[in-house]
C-alpha cells in the first residue's frame, strides 16, 4: 500500500490537519493523524491578508515561508521519525484570494521549502489547472467523495462544512456533481469570537440559546449567490465579517444572531440538497461543522425523513476528510489521473491537477 500525507489549512483558518494515509486501489486507510493550530498573531497576518493593503505582495511571499515551515512541523510531528515509505505529501496551502470570475485562486504556500524541510515530494497548486480550464477551481474534493464513498445501490450526499460549505452528490444515475453551498462555519466563527472571545461556539452551544430573526435571515438568504446555479464556489472574498454587518440593525441581539447564523448554514447545506439532489438516500456530514449539534439537528428536520449522519460511519474520521482527500489528489497526480470533476468545478474536462516539486 502506497503511503502520501495531505496537508489541509481551510477558510476557517484554525490551523493545520494533517493525516498519513495508506492506498491501495480504492480502499483508504487513515494510519495517523496530527493537528497543529494557528498561532493568533499567523492567524491575523492571514485575516489581514484578505483585505487590500500596503506591501501584500511581500506580507504574502513572508507568510508563505512561515507556512511552509509550520507544514514541515506538522509532517514531522505526524510521522515522528518515520518517513521512509511516505510517496508524497498533497498541500492545499491557505486561501487568501478566490476569485474564479477574474481567472485566479490564491493559496499561500512555498511547497519548493516544504520539500526541502522535509525530505519528501510535495504536490501543491491543485486549482490552478482547473480555473485555467475555465473551471471554479473549486470544490476539489467530489472527486475524492466518489472514489472513496460512492456506493452501487445507495444514493449519497456528503456535506464538508468548514469554513464554507460543499456538498457531493453521489447519484446511482447520472453524472456526480458538488459545489459550494454558502458559509459554513466562517461568519458562526467570527460572530463566537467577536462577542465571546472564544474561537468557535462548541457544538452550537451558544446559537441553541438564541431564537432565528426571521428579517434577518431573509435578508441574508437575499445574497444573489444562493441563487446561483451550480458550478459555483465561494469564499471570504464573498462572505465576510463587513458584509454581515451591513446586514445587521442596532437592535438585533448578539445570541440571536448566532442563531440565525446557524440556521442559514442549515437552511442553505438543505436548500441545495433540495434543490440539486432529487432522490437522496442518505446525508453524511465532515469537517468543523459535523460537530454542530444545531446545524446536525436542523438538518435532520429540514430534510427528514433522509437520515443524517456524519463520515466516521464511512471509516474515515469526520474531522480528516478534507485532508484525506488532498493526500488523494497527490496520488492522483503523480499516477497521471485526473483529480477534477467537471461537472463540479465547470472546466472544459478532466484535467490532472498540482505542480510536483520533488524530494
Amino acid at each position: 500500500m502506497q503511503q502520501y500525507i495531505g496537508l489541509m489549512s481551510g477558510t476557517s483558518l484554525d490551523g493545520i490537519d494533517a493525516v498519513l494515509t495508506a492506498f491501495d486501489g480504492p480502499q483508504c486507510k487513515v494510519i495517523r493523524t496530527f493537528y497543529q493550530p494557528y498561532p493568533d498573531d499567523l492567524k491575523q497576518a492571514i485575516l489581514a491578508l484578505h483585505e487590500p493593503d500596503d506591501n501584500e505582495l511581500e506580507r504574502s511571499l513572508i507568510l508563505s515561508n512561515q507556512l511552509a515551515r509550520l507544514y514541515a512541523q506538522a509532517v514531522h510531528s505526524l510521522l515522528d521519525g518515520d518517513n521512509g515509505k511516505t510517496r508524497a505529501i498533497g498541500c492545499h496551502g491557505q486561501t487568501i484570494r478566490h476569485r474564479p470570475d477574474l481567472g485566479f485562486t490564491l493559496q499561500l504556500n512555498n511547497p519548493a521549502l516544504l520539500a526541502e524541510l522535509t525530505n519528501t515530494a510535495v504536490v501543491a497548486d491543485f486549482r490552478t489547472r482547473d480555473i485555467a480550464a475555465g473551471g471554479q477551481g473549486a470544490p476539489l474534493v467530489p472527486a475524492f467523495h466518489q472514489a472513496v464513498f460512492g456506493h452501487p445501490t445507495i444514493h449519497r450526499v456528503i456535506v464538508n462544512i468548514g469554513g464554507i460549505s460543499n456538498l457531493t452528490n453521489l447519484p446511482l444515475d447520472g453524472s456526480v456533481t458538488g459545489f459550494d453551498c454558502g458559509p459554513g462555519n466562517l461568519l458562526m466563527d467570527a460572530w463566537c469570537h467577536q462577542h465571546t472571545g472564544r474561537a468557535y461556539d462548541k457544538n452550537g452551544e451558544w446559537a441553541a440559546g438564541g431564537k432565528v430573526n426571521p428579517y434577518l435571515l431573509e435578508k441574508l438568504l437575499a445574497h444573489p449567490f444562493f441563487q446561483q446555479h451550480p458550478p459555483k464556489s465561494t469564499g471570504r472574498d464573498m462572505f465576510n465579517s463587513l458584509w454581515l454587518e451591513q446586514q445587521l440593525s442596532s437592535v438585533d441581539d448578539p445570541t440571536d444572531v448566532q442563531a440565525t447564523l446557524a440556521e442559514l448554514s442549515a437552511r442553505s447545506i438543505a436548500d441545495a440538497i433540495q434543490r440539486y439532489c432529487a432522490g437522496a438516500d442518505e446525508v453524511y456530514l465532515c469537517g468543523g461543522g459535523a460537530h454542530n449539534r444545531v446545524l446536525h439537528g436542523r438538518l435532520q428536520t429540514l430534510l427528514s425523513p433522509i437520515p443524517i449522519a456524519r463520515a466516521d460511519a464511512l471509516a474515515i474520521p469526520v474531522d480528516w476528510v478534507e485532508a484525506v482527500a488532498f493526500a488523494w489528489l497527490a496520488k492522483q497526480t503523480l499516477e497521471g489521473k485526473p483529480g477534477n470533476l467537471p461537472a463540479a468545478t465547470g472546466a472544459a474536462g478532466l484535467r490532472i491537477l498540482g505542480a510536483i516539486y520533488p524530494a
